[in-house]
């Protein structure tokens, strides 16, 4: 867990006092993501869709994640690019957090699993360039 940016001894300790020494409790990344809060809820009918945040979730889990995702910003160019991103494309700061925090706990879930430790290059690849059109 330390090979993470942002992640100290503290918030650490933390996030697996929260989430449990049990490597298979949560099966997929996305039970995760749920148990702590940073997965958003769609609520669909026929007219309407509503897409919001949990309200029901590990309240010192969605702390941790929260000060991880904000010390991540400093720590790894990757996180930043990314939390840049979707404030640009209208986010607020506390949704482009969360939305962090999310991709974040994917890629936690991976390494816990795969017993790999976290790699930039693999977390965040370089976006591709936008290829200019010949005249």
């Amino acid at each position: 867990m330390l090979s993470f940016p942002g992640i100290g001894p503290g918030v650490g300790a933390r996030l697996l006092a929260e989430m449990g020494d049990d490597r298979i409790r949560f099966v997929t990344a996305g039970g995760l993501k749920a148990y702590a809060g940073a997965a958003s809820i769609t609520r669909a009918s026929g007219k309407r869709k509503y897409v919001g945040r949990r309200f029901v979730k590990n309240n010192r889990l969605n702390h941790a994640g929260h000060l991880w995702a904000f010390a991540t910003l400093t720590h790894s160019a990757g996180a930043n690019a990314h939390y840049r991103r979707r404030r640009a494309a209208g986010d607020w700061h506390a949704q482009a957090l969360r939305h962090l925090f999310n991709r974040m706990l994917g890629q936690l879930h991976y390494c816990l699993l795969a017993r790999a430790p976290f790699d930039e290059a693999i977390a965040f690849p370089p976006a591709a360039a936008p290829e200019l059109a010949s005249p």
